[in-house]
């Protein structure tokens, strides 16, 4: 039956609310979801009954209760907290994002709660053990990941409270080292853990027999990421964890002096089952052969934190012909991304970060035009690409959008590098992009100044059809092509822009324009001294924060370096009103 015929026999009451219920209990999409119970108030009702999972995309839009009183049988819930700036120290550090509200909410509401997800937020310790107290013998799923204010105190409520817990992770997480009885604790009275992430916490007291008895207990442990712990001291584990498919977290950085001269590494052998090795800190060519046998079965390779040279990750890559997923620093050069390209057919997602380019050759180790666009056309089913480059071209990005039909985000950042570029604007380019990748629902572009015209605003406005996220940096050259913008984007939910030459009247206005915007944040553009011009995007439910600028310090070490932060507009629709645990130097000028 076709989906048009099955939604008007629900929508004439031909079928019974027993078979919508069944019906809807298929329906996974968020989006189908909203448009679904938007029909009528019976199928908003089901809805309300048959949904078990729920995404809070900025905690501050809703009410906890709110959720709550309508979702009454959720079994997982995803919250995030602070804006994606806090994660580049870009916003104040005691900005907001607290999880008290919303734990109290769940331990007296959420009575059938399963899965938690906090990202981007602040969780004492007492927000923790009121959880644990309430949920604790339900919960099979904790995520912590890049949160802030409880310590290993609240680790260890966990780990003596949830008998049946699957999911622990608590990755970039900022943890206060109170020692490491949690993980003694959750080796011994739970065994059904399949993941377990503590990677890049900078936990240091962590005993390596626990994780040996973890893995020994735990037999259905899929996934491993630790902490910076020593390949040779981590053998037992990898020996005990037979099931392992995941590793992540380790470092060849071996306390014995000799390791490197007699290549003790060479012993090391990782799970036969692993596909995905990520994280390995410090390896450099000596211990590239301890997973050269692995090679071909991964599906997941993350190199960032590697000492390899381009040399050696097109040796590795060359071997890789089963990879789906690749991380790694621009030191892989375009040689390197040719390489990619001939041997990784398979391929889905590339992200190409920074490294540090000092003593770097600039023709093997930088990424540029080229690199881009020979994966575009050798990996045809690339869905996302983020990518650093030195040097870019129109032509790249037309290539993109030629030969990538499948790809669904793309950001590309142009390196503030000394050199001069050619080939600016990308006008012409980002249009070719946009027209050919039909699919695109995420799109970042963060050039310099002069690398995309009001004319390239434009096009972004009235070729993006289906993003609904977009950063862009230093893009536009006056106030008529944010404007231009505006005038498309029917989809856009949610925009960030750093560097920008509008004002805070043409801000306004272009968020008037766009009907389906929900959030935005901006930083650096033409502000008033107190942002009295943003009331012109005033509307109901519409809430505005203003940051005016500020001075922050960095550098302990060798002194303080005193830097102006240029001000900041973050905006959003709000059920929940105005918040009140806001810094007093944010002005809030709210509109409910």
């Amino acid at each position: 039956m076709g989906s048009y015929r099955l939604v008007k026999l629900m929508a004439e009451d031909i079928i019974s609310e027993e078979a919508l219920e069944c019906v809807m209990s298929y329906v996974d999409d968020p989006r189908d979801r909203s448009v679904v119970s938007q029909v009528c108030k019976k199928w908003f009702a089901i809805d309300a009954l048959t949904r078990k999972h729920v995404t809070v995309a900025f905690c501050y839009t809703i009410r906890p209760c709110d959720l709550t009183r309508r979702f009454k049988r959720l079994e997982s819930l995803k919250l995030k907290g602070k804006p994606r700036a806090a994660m580049f120290n870009l916003i104040l550090e005691d900005w907001g994002g607290y999880a008290r509200p919303w734990i109290d909410e769940i331990s007296t509401s959420c009575q059938c709660l399963k899965r938690l997800h906090l990202r981007r937020m602040v969780v004492k310790d007492e927000d923790l053990a009121v959880l644990m107290r309430s949920h604790g013998h339900m919960l099979q799923a904790v995520k912590l990941e890049k949160c802030s204010g409880f310590s290993t105190l609240g680790l260890l409520a966990i780990a003596r409270a949830c008998r049946s817990l699957k999911v622990l992770l608590l990755e970039e997480s900022l943890i206060k080292d109170e020692g490491g009885e949690w993980l003694h604790e959750l080796a011994l009275r739970n065994s059904s853990l399949e993941v377990l992430n503590f990677y890049l916490t900078g936990l240091e007291s962590t005993d390596l027999s626990d994780l040996e008895l973890l893995a020994t207990n735990c037999r259905s442990l899929t996934s491993l990421r630790v902490n910076e712990c020593d390949i040779l001291d981590l053998r037992g584990v990898l020996e005990k964890a037979t099931e392992l498919e995941e590793f992540g977290g380790g470092s060849f950085c071996s306390s014995d002096e000799n390791a490197a001269e007699e290549n003790k590494y060479e012993n090391v052998r990782f799970p036969t089952k692993l596909i995905s090795l990520l994280g390995l800190t410090y390896m450099s060519e000596t211990e590239l052969p301890c997973i050269l046998p692995r090679a071909c079965n991964l599906k997941k390779l993350d190199l960032q934190f590697t000492f390899l040279s381009t040399e050696n990750h097109c040796e590795l890559i060359r071997m890789c012909t089963n990879l789906e997923i690749l991380e790694v620093r621009n030191v892989i050069g375009d040689r390197g991304l040719e390489v990619v390209a001939n041997h990784c057919k398979k391929l889905k997602r590339l992200r190409v970060e920074p490294g540090e380019e000092e003593g770097i050759d600039d023709v093997q180790g930088l990424v540029s035009h080229r690199g881009l666009s020979t994966v575009a056309q050798g990996c045809t089913d690339l869905e996302f690409i983020a990518i650093y480059v030195s040097d870019i071209s129109n032509s790249a990005l037309e290539t993109v959008g030629e030969f990538c039909k499948n790809l669904r985000d793309f950001r590309l950042v142009l390196l503030d590098k000394k050199e001069q570029i050619t080939d600016l604007p990308l006008d012409n380019g980002v249009m070719a992009l946009l027209r050919g990748c039909h699919k695109l629902n995420r799109f970042a572009l963060y050039v310099r100044p002069g690398g995309l015209t009001d004319t390239g605003l434009g096009y972004i406005g009235k070729y993006s059809t289906n993003v609904r996220w977009m950063l862009l940096g230093f893009a536009g050259e006056s106030d008529q092509g944010i404007l231009q913008l505006s005038h498309g984007c029917s989809k856009l939910e949610r925009l960030e822009m750093r560097g920008c030459c509008f004002s805070e009247s043409a801000i306004a206005s272009a968020v008037l324009n766009l009907r389906s915007l929900k959030y935005i944040w901006v930083q650096g553009y033409k502000a008033t001294p107190r942002g009295e011009r943003l009331l012109g995007m005033s509307r109901p439910f519409w809430n505005i924060e203003f940051t005016p600028p500020h001075m922050s310090s960095e550098g302990q070490l060798d002194g303080d370096i005193i830097e102006e932060n240029p001000a900041q507009i973050l905006a959003y629709y709000s059920l929940a009103g105005m918040r009140t645990d806001n810094p007093e130097s944010v002005k809030l000028l709210s509109f409910w």
